[in-house]
């Protein structure tokens, strides 16, 4: 390919591959509250977003806005501490633009996690969610990483999402969880547009067509990794419980600050899931294309 006719991740990639001498095979992306992850990379190089040709920078307080190369349990990684998201006015294609430079550095698996509400009355704040299945809301509104003609070159026209994510990767999650002692929860997470917080009725219905925890991020990535061919871990950390029905006073919450501060507490542990997970990956019994 050309420089003339280079597309935007391929620049990015070719920049980043010009300062660095780690290879990622995983790719890790950060949530809300959730940057601490990073603190657990060895010998890490760290790139701001805003010094990588074509990279969204974030606007969000909790999103640091840093990629990050190194060893996680020997493992070489690609971590984003922090994303960019739809409501920060990116298009779909920008908020993916880090998961095609990711594909293009040699990442095969990629976990994501994020900070979401609780929508499963079972669910209390700290816990942890393996992400079983999404309802993509924008995607069934036009609103996908993939709208628009397909390059063959980067995935198929048409990806099956029957298995958006892993179910190899989920039991391993499981497995990890157990032996840290760590308890998990499963479920559907639902994305929403934001950036306003969803108003009782519309949680009703996010319950109703069986959603358990709900957020403003991850669905665009996870298409676009799987696209690339990637398998995908998703996890999401519960950070509040939703309101099913309308407060009788005028004092709004701070909800983005109750999701910082359960960030915070809980970020060790989800560390340490995640260490552990990437740590087991290299194993001959991790089916690989699972």
């Amino acid at each position: 390919m050309t420089v003339a006719n280079a597309l935007p991740h391929d620049d990015a990639a070719n920049w980043l591959l010009a300062r660095t001498a780690y290879r990622p095979t995983v790719g890790i992306i950060a949530g809300s509250g959730l940057g601490e992850l990073a603190d657990g990379v060895a010998h890490p190089e760290v790139f701001p977003y805003a010094d990588i040709p074509h990279f969204p920078t974030s606007t969000v307080a909790g999103h640091a806005g840093q990629l990050v190369l190194g060893l996680l349990a020997g493992v070489p990684v690609c971590l984003m501490r922090g994303r960019v998201h739809f409501y920060e006015g990116y298009s779909m294609q920008e908020i993916t633009l880090p998961v095609r430079v990711m594909a293009r550095l040699g990442v095969r698996t990629c976990i994501v996690t994020n900070a979401a509400g609780g929508i499963n009355p079972d669910f209390e704040v700290g816990d942890i969610m393996v992400i079983q299945d999404h309802i993509n809301l924008p995607g069934l509104a036009g609103h996908n990483p993939l709208r628009g003609p397909n390059d063959d070159r980067l995935g198929p026209r048409f990806p099956d999402m029957s298995n958006a994510y892993s179910p190899t990767l989920r039991r391993l999650a499981h497995q990890v969880a157990g032996e840290l002692g760590l308890a998990l929860r499963e479920g559907v997470y639902v994305m929403v547009a934001g950036p306003n917080y969803e108003t009782p009725a519309e949680l009703r219905y996010l319950r109703l067509i069986g959603a358990d925890a709900v957020g403003m991020s991850t669905v665009p990535e996870v298409l676009v990794a799987r696209h690339s061919g990637m398998r995908v871990l998703g996890l999401s950390l519960i950070t509040n419980k939703v309101i099913f029905t309308p407060r009788d006073t005028d004092e709004p919450l701070e909800l983005h600050q109750e999701v910082l501060d359960v960030g915070a507490r809980r970020a060790k542990d989800l560390q340490r899931l995640v260490v552990g997970v990437v740590e087991r990956l290299q194993e001959p019994s991790v089916d690989q294309n699972r």
